[in-house]
């Protein structure tokens, strides 16, 4: 299916209307109060030490050699979400290269990433991601005066653009369609096709982030507690354009990943969709996208649980946030796996159609999404029992990459494929509204 010409991402708008610099909506005050930065703090420090709910790969291992870090290389400082990704070695550099270039590439600033990154922290309260962001801030100006906006609660002395990228990160992370068209056209008042897509998989990383993070209950490091990070270099940054410019990188990129999908045609695992629509979308915001996906290879490569438990995992994520695109996605990969037609039907409704081992999967999954500070070592040591040590891992970062996934197509309103839009019809006998509106 053609992108429809209503999907904002890709316009080249000829005119923006610059709106008034006000919050995203009211809605952004009527959630339930976040975590104070005070609260998160006193949890982090007493997280040091904590016991991870994984197997942390020792410092000095050969994986973290020449690593790509936002520690300066002489400082040997190798952090627990590193230590923990090692049961995936050809994870490990890809996870330390995304969170660089999430942070430090685009257009969009640095600090004002990292402040998106603080309030998603408080939203789902997740010490470790928030002493990491906090301790980042603080090595700049610009830095400690988002930090001392989101930990007063007073925004009025940020710029509205800012102001504007911290209540999107809210809106978006305490729903996937928590972002109306009023908000996202006051967005778009401020940032260009490109931003928006670096804000919106910025929110999407924070929201695995701290579900990694929370769902492994990683220690917290000590030095980030205590000692102060490196300035980063900041080089010339170019007048950003109101329109947003096809670029090198960005033609590269699409070309490179048209290359792959051509070469993966013979496998048998994909979904078969060719170029879609959430790639497209992604590769407006090149050098992210080709992160996150660099990322998901080097994860799912000799993964220890099979494709059908992790669709599985994807299909309970996409349902519990209730993502059109992804549902849609999933119930495709799984119809090609050959899963009973009538599985499919009965698994909208209940839980009892699917195998004891899938089940322990999807519960794990469905709490993990709605609430990550709540999961217990209890929880874990079911989905460890079940799967081993590798194959909870793969449950958990399943379940992580669909926090992400999730925001970036519904909340972008990308458009489903031809092909995903007819197995859907023919599994439910009706379209994704239909089926929502009959409270399925």
């Amino acid at each position: 299916m053609k992108v429809r010409a209503s999907i904002a991402i890709f316009l080249v708008l000829a005119v923006l209307q610059i709106s008034s610099a006000a919050p995203l909506s009211e809605a952004e005050s009527q959630d339930s109060p976040v975590t104070t930065i005070s609260e998160l703090e006193k949890e982090a420090r007493a997280r040091v030490g904590a016991k991870p709910r994984t197997e942390l790969a020792a410092e000095t291992s050969e994986l973290f050699k020449d690593v790509e870090s936002i520690e300066s290389p002489e400082s040997n400082r190798i952090p627990n979400y590193l230590r923990a990704v090692a049961a995936r070695p050809e994870a490990v550099k890809p996870l330390a290269h995304l969170l660089k270039t999430f942070l430090y590439s685009g257009e969009v600033r640095p600090e004002v990433k990292m402040g998106m990154g603080l309030r998603i922290a408080q939203i789902l309260n997740s010490p470790y991601v928030a002493a990491h962001m906090q301790r980042l801030l603080r090595a700049s100006a610009r830095g400690q005066e988002v930090l001392q906006a989101i930990r007063s609660g007073n925004f009025d002395g940020m710029t509205p653009a800012d102001h504007l990228a911290l209540s999107y990160a809210s809106l978006l992370t305490g729903d996937v369609h928590g972002v109306s068209d009023s908000d996202f056209q006051n967005v778009r008042g401020y940032f260009n096709d490109a931003q928006v897509v670096e804000l919106t998989m910025t929110v999407c990383f924070f929201n695995y982030f701290t579900r990694f993070s929370e769902g492994l209950n990683l220690p917290m490091e000590q030095w980030v507690l205590d000692s102060p990070a490196k300035p980063q270099a900041e080089g010339y940054r170019a007048p950003v354009a109101r329109v947003a410019l096809i670029s090198d990188v960005e033609m590269d990129a699409t070309s490179s990943t048209q290359a792959n999908i051509k070469e993966a045609k013979a496998q048998s695992n994909g979904l078969g969709l060719g170029f879609a629509n959430s790639m497209r979308a992604m590769l407006r915001a090149p050098e992210l996208a080709q992160a996150w996906m660099a990322y998901g290879f080097g994860v799912r490569k000799n993964a220890a649980v099979g494709r059908d438990v992790l669709l599985q995992v994807s299909f309970a994520v996409s349902m519990a946030n209730g993502c059109r695109y992804c549902t849609l996605h999933q119930v495709l990969g799984l119809h090609r796996l050959g899963v009973d037609p009538a599985k499919l039907l009965a698994m909208q409704k209940t839980d009892d159609v699917l195998t004891s081992r899938e089940r322990v999967a999807v519960l794990f999954a469905r709490k993990l999404t709605r609430a990550p500070a709540s999961v217990t070592d209890d929880d874990y040591a079911k989905l460890r029992a079940e799967f081993g040590t590798d194959g909870a891992l793969d449950v958990l970062l399943q379940t992580c990459t669909f926090a992400f996934m999730n925001r970036f197509t519904d909340g972008l309103h990308l458009p489903s494929e031809d092909e995903a839009v007819r197995v859907y019809r023919e599994v439910y006998g009706s379209d994704w509204k239909q089926q929502v509106r009959q409270g399925n």
